[in-house]
């Protein structure tokens, strides 16, 4: 038993570096660089065109429509070949319903960590006027409290991923990461003026990283991660019930002519 350990986390290891696996960090990168560029770009455009005025209705519509714009086509594009995780709370959502291994979900979140910093680098370089954004808690909310939404908003987020990925629904390629950036574009219109609306530690992370202040990092990390291994872990032993006790209950309900 003693050498199983060793071998089968070694067999791990391997695949995760493994040419196909190092196929899917580059399609995590390019995927998770296009999104943060357009959803943290977003806020700098919105408030370009709103003079500044970041109470306004344009300040949540804006970053919301291209939240949902970004995802769908990021996720989109690295679809059938990493996925489409471009979250680290849909990785680690994977990663706990034994999806992928744990050294695979770490490449993952090295990719996708690093493609956010990268597109935030690119978006302080280019637009020189304004810094780039941070996502912030909002005054009549607690640390706490804004942990808790986030965790709620990715576990609806982590649970539309993985009803996407189901291929019993039948559902074409293009379908399911429509309705992801869907829920994502909802989610940023709900809680967006109150914890930010991130969903993403990824996206909190690289535009913290940029700007020189990791307040309140904690809560876009803790939040998502637990709702996103929350939603992996009901949609999977709670709600879908498994292929083969579908098909027991098919083959009764055949023999009992029912």
């Amino acid at each position: 038993m003693r050498r199983m350990i060793p071998t089968t986390f070694s067999s791990k290891f391997q695949g995760a570096v493994s040419m196909n696996a190092l196929r899917c960090y580059v399609s995590e990168f390019i995927s998770t660089f296009f999104f943060v560029l357009a959803a943290v770009g977003s806020v700098m455009a919105s408030r370009k065109l709103t003079a500044g005025d970041v109470t306004g209705p344009f300040s949540v519509l804006l970053p919301a429509i291209a939240n949902a714009f970004a995802l769908s086509s990021s996720v989109y594009i690295s679809w059938n070949v990493s996925g489409g995780h471009v979250n680290p709370a849909v990785t680690f959502g994977m990663a706990v319903a034994g999806r992928i291994s744990v050294p695979t979900a770490m490449f993952y979140w090295t990719s996708q960590m690093i493609a956010s910093v990268m597109a935030c680098l690119v978006l302080k370089v280019t637009v020189v006027e304004q810094h780039v954004p941070i996502y912030k808690i909002a005054g009549e909310m607690t640390g706490f409290g804004a942990s808790v939404l986030e965790g709620v908003l990715a576990f609806v987020l982590v649970y539309t991923v993985f009803t996407a990925n189901d291929p019993r629904r039948g559902l074409p390629l293009a379908v399911g990461p429509i309705f992801i950036g869907f829920v994502a574009g909802a989610n940023v219109l709900a809680a967006g003026p109150f914890s930010g609306g991130a969903m993403n530690p990824a996206c909190a992370f690289g535009s913290a990283m940029i700007y020189g202040s990791f307040k309140n990092q904690a809560v876009y990390w803790v939040g998502p991660l637990l709702g996103g291994a929350t939603a992996a872990l009901v949609y999977d032993n709670v709600v879908v019930v498994p292929a083969a006790e579908d098909d027991r209950g098919s083959s009764t309900g055949d023999a009992t002519g029912v």
